[in-house]
């Protein structure tokens, strides 16, 4: 049988689709092997958001060029839609665009029999549908990624998302739901709702629904605990929002608000669409109905003509909103942006440094937010086991790990105290 293995760069969503077409090659009879080992075919997914996703993403498929130059190479994901046939010069053999990530069965094989490479790119034009990527099973045992909605219309400054991923398209409810119910039938006990923009689920369907009738329709799917939610914009935290998805007994205290930046001067040069007054407004919003909530975010730090004056807001912003977890980038210009000729770029020097700077900030905050719940009882879904010892994750996205002694299941929830919170893996007990 012949061997594939895969690798993926970036996203949740760009995880999902990785998934998705190993189960389409699978069930054209394609064996997957892990990554790296010798393989037939490998396929590269790959990721265009920072230029250290560029540069990953290219250093993996010249290398594997190089060491395999017998097996073809397939790269996909945003760095294949934007530079398209550009990569062909790496050596790959297929370069699939978004609209062609599920012919990848069909397009190995003209690859194989015509022994000819190709490129399958166009640019991604409005009225698309959404995808038909499907996928049954997933790796690891609990938590599943469930991708709801594809593209983005907010074209930010600095971002070639947009370009990459074309116009919100949104995957109708029914298939959601079949969907989980198909991976809840495979174990997975906690799905992850992701998507390029998921706060704009539903705008572009007829029907009317939104972000909160999803979360609300799986709330009835038997076999799923969880429900957790990927990145979203501040603005869709509104009082009705959040009353309905309080009522949600299924869905997971624990919010990824994208802030990019704590001054609102770079956030107009970013194009963002709030500004920290209304990121405030919705980290209230929050903590008004679930006062527990994890608060996560990105941060975007070095954007063109940053000052230090409007870098100290950004630190300040997140001290005060106090979150339990953060992912900061030091900018670099991406191709087709605005931002990439604004004036005022700064040195990567001083990009690198700022960074290292709010990553320190939001390790205090990190270790603030994990002492509030030393010795409080919460909920642990176990996942695995690490060095003898079951680990997972509370509905807070606080890793924990239990004495060794402790024998549970993987996928069935337990009461625990969490004892220690001096490593960003907490320790807990079982709850008496």
């Amino acid at each position: 049988m012949p061997t594939a293995a895969y690798h993926t760069l970036g996203c949740k969503v760009n995880q999902y689709d990785t998934q998705a077409m190993e189960e389409l090659l699978s069930s054209a009879g394609w064996e997957t092997v892990p990554f790296p080992s010798d393989a037939d075919v490998y396929l590269v997914n790959t990721c265009t958001v920072t230029g250290t996703g560029d540069k990953k993403s290219l250093q993996t498929i010249r290398r594997l060029r190089r060491e395999h130059p017998q097996s073809k190479l397939i790269v996909c994901g945003c760095l294949a839609q934007l530079r398209g046939a550009e990569l062909l010069d790496t050596g790959a053999d297929l370069i699939l665009g978004t609209q062609f990530r599920n012919e990848v069965v069909q397009l190995l094989s003209r690859v194989i029999e015509e022994g000819k490479p190709i490129c399958a790119v166009r640019p991604l034009e409005s009225g698309l549908p959404f995808e038909p990527l499907r996928i049954s099973r997933q790796e690891g045992h609990t938590r599943a990624v469930l991708k709801i909605q594809e593209g983005c219309a907010n074209r930010c400054s600095y971002c070639v998302i947009p370009l990459v991923r074309g116009p919100i398209r949104s995957r109708p409810l029914p298939d959601i739901l079949e969907e989980s119910r198909r991976l809840a039938d495979a174990g997975f006990r906690e799905i992850v709702l992701t998507g390029i923009h998921l706060s704009s689920y539903g705008r572009d369907l007829d029907s009317g629904i939104s972000l909160a009738d999803v979360i609300s329709g799986l709330q009835a799917v038997d076999g799923i605990l969880r429900i957790r939610l990927g990145s979203l914009e501040p603005t869709i935290v509104t009082r009705d929002f959040m009353a309905a998805v309080q009522d949600a007994g299924k869905l997971c205290p624990q919010f990824h608000l994208a802030l990019q930046s704590g001054s609102n001067s770079v956030l107009r040069r970013m194009r963002r669409r709030y500004n920290t007054s209304q990121y405030l407004k919705a980290v209230d919003l929050i903590r008004e109905f679930l006062p527990d909530a994890a608060l996560t975010t990105d941060i975007l730090t070095g954007f063109p003509g940053e000052t230090e004056a409007e870098f100290l807001e950004t630190a300040e912003m997140i001290r005060r909103v106090g979150f339990a977890r953060i992912h900061v980038f030091p900018y670099s210009p991406r191709p087709h942006t605005d931002a990439a000729v604004m004036p005022g770029q700064l040195p990567d020097a001083v990009r690198q440094e700022r960074a290292r700077k709010l990553i320190a900030i939001g390790e205090e905050t990190a270790r603030a937010y994990r002492n509030t719940w030393l010795n409080q009882e919460t909920e642990l879904l176990p996942e695995e086991i690490v060095d003898g010892c079951w680990e997972g994750y509370t509905p807070e996205y606080i890793r924990v790990k239990l004495n060794p002694d402790v024998r549970c299941c993987a996928g069935m929830p337990v009461r625990i105290r969490i004892s220690s919170v001096d490593h960003p893996t907490a320790v807990g007990e079982i709850s008496e």
